[in-house]
Order: C-alpha cells, then structure tokens, then sequence
C-alpha cells in the first residue's frame, strides 16, 4: 500500500512541477473564468435582484468551462512523450495513477477557482452565507468534474479534432454538478437550506472516485494498444 501512496505522491508532485513550468497554461483557465463572470454583470445590468438572482449560474457555468480548457492536455503530453506507456507498465495499479493525475489537474485548475470564486461572487450582490455555500458547493463539484472529463480525455486521447468530441461527451455528464452546485446557493439565497443539495454533490463526487479512475484507465488502456 505504501508503493502505491508513494507512485501517486510522485505522480501528483511531478504534474505540479510542469504545472509550475508552464504556468500560462494554468493561468488561462483562471483568467478565462475571471472574464466570463466579471463581464455578466456588465451585460445584465446593475439590478440586484437579477444579479443575485444569475449569479450561482454564471458562476458555475463559468468554472464548468474553465475546468474544460485544461481536459484536453490532461494526458497528451504524457501521450507523446511515452510517460503514459511507462503508467500503464508500472506495478501499481494504473486506477491510482490515474487518480493521482486528476489530483494533479484539480490542483493547478479546480482550486485556484474554488479559491478566487466568493471575490467573484460579490459582484452578484451574495450575501456572506451565500458565499460560503458557494465555495462549498464548488468545493464539492468541481474535483467531481475533473474526474468526469478525465474519462473523457482518455476515450478522446490521440483523436483528430478531440477537443470538440471530449466537450460532446462529459457535458451532458457535467449537468447533474452543475444543476446541484448552482442549486445549493440559490436555495441559501431563498432561505431553504443548501444541505440536500450539498449531500447529492457529495454523493455524486463518492460515486466518481470510486468508478471514475477505473474508467479511465480502461480507456487509457484501449487507447495505447
């Protein structure tokens, strides 16, 4: 057990590194996430009821497509250099290795927008209590989306025009985070209680760390043979 703590702490220090080294890949997404929710609400006006209203959406929309940008990359450059065949070779379990790397990549593109998202959120107009249902929500959702697209990368891996087929595939799987994650504030807003919908975006981020890794590895597998 302690072989495999090992090989995936390596696997996740070792993305974090490239991470650091090729930072203008990190800070796209980032950036990309920090225009799409500041220019909503310059298009929708200053109405604080409409913006209380849209923001849990934009917000979440907007990290949705964030986390998109940085899926297409997850595996490739492993791909190209042979890393990935070494992976599947190794004694451990390729699942575990594939868990480290989705790790990785919630890491360097996930957390920076869970960090940065409540600053956003003020330009909706969201209370203090609101905000906090926002960071725990994307807190919840978005490891659950870096795991979703990581099956996507791996089935899309190597294709011509990927990117484009890998956004056809795990949107329709996103829409369940999305419809949670962007409920829970908006019931917080309304005084209901964020606490089911919290509960189902945990119970959704359990179901993809048990079955996501094993399908991306099988994916993973069929695409180098």
């Amino acid at each position: 057990m302690s072989g495999v703590l090992d090989a995936m702490a390596s696997v996740i220090a070792r993305d974090l590194r490239i991470a650091m080294r090729r930072r203008a890949d990190v800070m796209t997404s980032l950036i990309f996430f920090v225009i799409v929710v500041s220019l909503f609400p310059l298009g929708i006006g200053a109405d604080p009821v409409l913006l209380r209203t849209l923001g849990p959406g934009v917000v979440w929309v907007a990290a949705l497509l964030a986390c998109m940008l940085a899926l297409a990359r997850l595996f490739a450059n492993d791909h190209a250099d042979g890393t990935l065949e070494q992976m599947v070779l190794a004694p451990q379990p390729l699942s575990m290795l594939v868990l480290a790397k989705t790790a990785a990549h919630w890491l360097t593109t996930g957390l920076p927008l869970v960090i940065i998202a409540p600053l956003l959120g003020l330009q909706f107009n969201l209370d203090a209590e609101a905000l906090l249902i926002l960071l725990a929500s994307l807190l919840l959702g978005t490891p659950t989306l870096s795991l979703i697209g990581g099956i996507g990368a791996a089935l899309t891996l190597g294709l011509r025009g990927g990117g484009a087929l890998l956004a056809l595939l795990v949107l329709p799987l996103y829409i369940p985070v999305l419809i949670f994650g962007a409920g829970a504030v908006e019931a917080t807003a309304a005084a209901l209680g964020a606490g089911a919908h919290l509960s189902i975006l945990g119970a959704l981020l359990l179901g993809t760390l048990v079955f996501a890794p094993w399908a991306t590895a099988l994916a993973l597998r069929i695409a180098i043979e």
